[in-house]
């Protein structure tokens, strides 16, 4: 199976970081990460078509996070610019998990590496099996289609 670094990117987004994300060393906060993720993927999402405020009513599904893991890989400070990555990283039954990387730019060290954890429910959120129109976007993403 190829490692979610080797897949191709879905979506990027350079950002700078601000005081608020660090602690009073200057130095990215752990949890900093967390929004900066959401917000990469609910974009991607959007910009496919796929809005989280409409899926229920359009196709009888909707998603939800079950969890979510970061290596925290190198330090990243205050005005650091930070290129976040979305990949594809696995395709399960009712889950799917994106990948994400996060590269300073000055020297291009990754200084961190995530992973999400996405869940397909029914309106009443019990697992559904992943719907065929999403597994063929799912695939797509992946490079395996």
């Amino acid at each position: 199976m190829t490692e979610p670094d080797e897949r191709p990117i879905l979506h990027t987004h350079t950002l700078r970081l601000s005081y608020a994300d660090t602690d009073p060393a200057g130095i990215l906060y752990y949890a900093a990460w967390f929004p900066k993720m959401e917000s990469l993927q609910s974009e991607f999402f959007f910009l496919q078509g796929l809005r989280q405020d409409t899926l229920v009513e359009r196709f009888g599904w909707w998603t939800v996070s079950r969890a979510t893991h970061c290596d925290y890989l190198a330090a990243a400070k205050l005005f650091d610019e930070i290129r976040v990555e979305l990949r594809m990283a696995h395709i399960g039954n009712s889950s799917f998990r994106f990948a994400f990387r996060m590269v300073r730019l000055s020297d291009d060290v990754v200084v961190a590496r995530a992973e999400n954890t996405v869940v397909t429910v029914s309106p009443e959120q019990t697992p559904v099996p992943i719907p065929e129109g999403l597994r063929t976007h799912l695939l797509a993403w992946a490079g395996t289609a």
